[in-house]
């Protein structure tokens, strides 16, 4: 019976993972480097995904009941992704006041929903409806696997237009 132990030592510009076996007869060792930029490769979120959903914006939910609050709800049966946008709109402007969701799904898209919810702030509802999931796309520099799973600015459409 073999068993593996793996350590991890940490190398100026890479990391070192030693694989050992604890058998005598066998008494083999091999290893593997990571260097820093492959390490790095890895990663396909950017830094602007990363930073919204570590720390999302206008999480949270308004009175459904508000007359001057709309509710839509947009979802990606492709990958699970459920979205609840809110918005307040003021009347004397026809602008967007204030915007909260509740995102369920994986980090592109709630990072996606928070940068969502900043972008609309203050437009109107004619410019908010014009938003393109490639637009949001562009900005986060999501990798082209996500890009076809953005609904949610189909989400301000319905919102904007009534097609709820």
């Amino acid at each position: 019976m073999m068993r593996r132990a793996i350590t991890r030592v940490p190398v100026q510009a890479s990391r070192a993972l030693r694989t050992t076996t604890a058998s005598p007869a066998m008494n083999a060792t091999r290893t593997v480097t990571v260097t820093a930029q492959q390490t790095q490769s890895r990663r396909s979120y950017h830094e602007k995904v990363l930073d919204h959903y570590s720390r999302p914006r206008n999480v949270g939910s308004m009175p459904k009941d508000a007359a001057d609050v709309g509710t839509g709800l947009v979802g990606a049966p492709a990958c699970g992704d459920v979205m609840k946008l809110q918005i307040r709109v003021d009347p004397a402007s026809n602008t967007i006041a204030d915007v909260k969701f509740k995102t369920f799904g994986c980090g592109s898209a709630i990072a996606s929903s928070s940068y969502l919810t900043e972008l609309v702030r203050g437009m109107t509802l004619e410019d908010a409806g014009k938003i393109r999931n490639t637009e949001i796309a562009r900005e986060l520099c999501l990798p082209p696997v996500k890009r076809e799973l953005l609904l949610y600015p189909s989400c301000v459409s319905l919102l904007v237009f009534g097609r709820m």
